[in-house]
């Protein structure tokens, strides 16, 4: 028996075919749906991307213990496992974290691997000099990620020499070099289409537009302040490289036909989250609440054992469902601390009541499949919030010895195996208090614009959620920065969507576009830099900012136009302020 496991990145499922996607250009997602089986109701677990990953391998979900980081000690690893008990393990892959510190220990669990360059600012080649750089709507560009992919791009200029490419191409070798062997699972795993949506001209071609405006392939993570046009071009050009992610995984169907592997592989077609370009007004994921188009994954599964082709499943799954899945198929045994189950492919049966899923430091949500609850933090502080890990480091980086000063060893949890962790002082993206607590009903809201207050409905989920936590062993500090008890029953007392309707509310505001605002020497389009460092334009902030124009993160974000400032800050400008700044800095 064989497996083989297509993982792709930020894979919008409401935009492929077999979902209702009606202007991609995807066949071959069309074709795997009438070959293999799927899920109407996956849903993600950890995010972001490495979070992900560790409950690829662990099944098991992270986020409430710590943010983005390595495989602890104490983790178990599906593809270790696999190795462990005579199965050969490969994995083929584009996707740049595994090889930052934060990513560090997941490519060693398989027997060998195969790594290709130049993903998003991946720093690869190197070039003393600027590359040429077009003007771009791209504001946000920390660090040197932003120039070194406009140094890579210069590499990968042909679809030949395109990292998604070269990691199916690959991870066919692989596959067309063992077909006759047995007891083989490989993955391969690219980066896109996550962003930048760099894609050859003829997937570019698929989607014909006018369009003259700024380079736009790259979006920040903020609220939408683009023109309409500028946002359907960013959606265009995710669009092309969705289509060439179609093609990536046509050729694995077509291998999987010319080497008759049907019969004995099974194939599993994936993705750790979403991606928003525009629905609801923001872009990109994790500084938002993490809504359905982020969360509700695509998933097919091709199982030889059962032959199921063309049928769809309405069971509730998740991530932490694929490594059992995958050690139930090659007859290795689950680990205790395994918490998903194996994918119900056969027949469409029940795994779970509810899933959970968030982000460290951001909303912890669950969903029955209806239902989805959004638990924002109790109070402003988003305390207390930890990091339990004897691996501190985040995405780039190690913790600072600044970050240690506060490190405590504290008790085990159920599934360290007898093992501490470092308790330290954890730091979320961004607060998510402002957006409040929110509860959707997906049956008649099915695109979430319309927040429920119903105390029974959020007593129930609520409920469901600190039963999930209790399962999950969840830190004390979590029970205590939501508001939930720790021990004993929910009430009426604990719940939070009606107290924290209006600031939701305020946060669902769509921010105004910058052309709407008043334009003077000075506006919001001018960069926060230039605002600070004018005598006049720095009072006119403070007066109406107080506290944020001698905030450190302005001295990061300087080269940042305001308004792009206040797209990523969500309710910390509020439109009116907005429109009062504009309308004084436009007479300065």
């Amino acid at each position: 028996m064989k497996a083989i496991m297509v993982m792709f990145d930020s894979l919008n499922r409401h935009m492929l075919p077999p979902y209702g996607g009606d202007w991609t250009h995807a066949p071959n997602f069309a074709r795997l749906a009438e070959r293999a089986v799927t899920f109407d109701h996956a849903y993600a677990g950890s995010m972001p991307c490495m979070p992900a990953r560790r409950e690829l391998h662990t099944g098991r979900h992270n986020f409430l213990h710590r943010g983005w980081g390595p495989l602890e000690p104490f983790d178990d690893s599906m593809p270790e496992l696999l190795k462990q008990h005579g199965v050969y393990t490969h994995l083929v892959s584009d996707h740049p974290h595994y090889w930052e510190d934060g990513g560090a220990t997941y490519h060693g669990r398989y027997h060998t691997w195969e790594f290709f360059r130049g993903q998003e600012g991946d720093p690869w080649k190197g070039q003393v000099a600027d590359p040429p750089m077009p003007e771009d709507l791209k504001k946000v560009r920390f660090g040197t990620g932003y120039r070194q992919d406009w140094v890579n791009r210069q590499h990968t200029a042909t679809e030949d020499r395109h990292p998604q490419t070269l990691t199916f191409d690959a991870g066919l070798e692989f596959v067309a070099t063992n077909k006759d062997a047995d007891r083989w699972f490989v993955q391969i795993e690219t980066f896109d289409p996550h962003e930048p949506f760099f894609s050859p001209q003829r997937y570019k071609d698929l989607y014909p537009h006018d369009y003259a405006g700024p380079h736009f392939d790259w979006p920040d993570y903020k609220r939408v302040v683009e023109t309409d046009e500028q946002v359907h071009h960013g959606r265009m050009e995710y669009g092309a490289l969705l289509s060439m992610c179609d093609r990536s995984l046509g050729r694995v169907l077509d291998t999987m036909d010319e080497l008759q592997l049907w019969d004995d592989t099974l194939l599993i077609v994936n993705t750790d989250h979403g991606l928003l370009l525009g629905e609801k007004g923001w872009w990109g994921k994790s500084v938002q609440p993490w809504f359905n188009e982020l969360v509700h994954l695509p998933l097919f599964v091709w199982d030889p054992r059962t032959a199921v082709a063309g049928a769809r499943r309405e069971a509730l799954v998740q991530t932490v469902d694929l490594a059992p899945t995958l050690l139930e198929f090659f007859g290795v045994d689950r680990p205790a601390d395994m918490q998903g189950r194996p994918l119900p492919v056969a027949v469409d049966e029940p795994v779970r009541e509810a899933g959970l899923f968030g982000i460290h430091g951001g909303h912890v949500n669950v969903t029955d499949g209806r239902y989805v609850y959004m638990r924002a933090p109790a109070s402003p502080s988003n305390i207390p919030l930890y990091e339990h890990t004897l691996m501190p480091t985040h995405m780039r980086g190690r913790f600072t010895p600044g970050e240690l000063a506060d490190l405590e060893l504290v008790a085990p949890f159920s599934f360290t195996k007898g093992v501490s962790t470092l308790r330290t002082t954890g730091r979320g993206i961004l607060n998510p208090y402002h957006h409040g607590t929110l509860l959707f009903d997906l049956e008649s809201d099915p695109e979430q614009l319309t927040p429920l207050v119903d105390d029974t409905t959020e007593l129930r989920m609520a409920t469901l959620l600190v039963e999930l936590m209790r399962a999950n062993d969840a830190p004390p500090s979590q029970y205590e920065r939501l508001g939930l008890p720790g021990q004993g029953p929910v009430t009426e007392a604990h719940l939070l969507v009606r107290a924290q309707r209006e600031q939701s509310r305020r946060a669902a505001e769509p921010l105004p576009r910058a052309e709407e605002f008043p334009e003077g020497r000075l506006s919001l389009r001018t960069p926060i830099q230039a605002l600070l460092s004018d005598p006049f334009a720095v009072e006119v902030l403070r007066r109406h900012l107080p506290g944020v124009a001698d905030s450190e993160l302005l001295q990061v974000v300087g080269a940042t136009p305001l308004i792009d400032v206040a797209a990523m800050a969500g309710a910390l400008f509020p439109p009116s302020r907005l429109r009062l700044i504009a309308e004084e800095l436009s007479k300065l």
